[in-house]
């Protein structure tokens, strides 16, 4: 897959993430893309580095999507917990 697929594939993901973890986000919608993007990147680099699972080069592999929602909900956790209260 291409960068471009991997920052669509990354938008996807972040929806998803936001979807099962919904609530007020620090970062806002662009905020939350962003750790999609970043989820999708790190979440093939974990199922890559430490479940010996390389992502494929398809766009429609089931590993693929699960490790990039996988690492966005990981990140936009991390995220919460970090920065989660900066809006009240």
């Amino acid at each position: 897959m291409g960068i471009i697929s991997w920052i669509i594939l990354g938008l996807l993901a972040g929806a998803i993430a936001k979807a099962l973890l919904p609530g007020r986000d620090p970062g806002g919608l662009i905020g939350t893309a962003l750790i999609g993007i970043a989820g999708a990147f790190t979440g093939g680099w974990l199922s890559a580095k430490f479940l010996d699972r390389p992502i494929q080069n398809q766009f429609f592999d089931l590993a693929t999507w699960g490790a990039a929602i996988g690492g966005s909900l990981i990140l936009l956790i991390a995220y919460r917990l970090l920065f989660g209260n900066s809006r009240d």
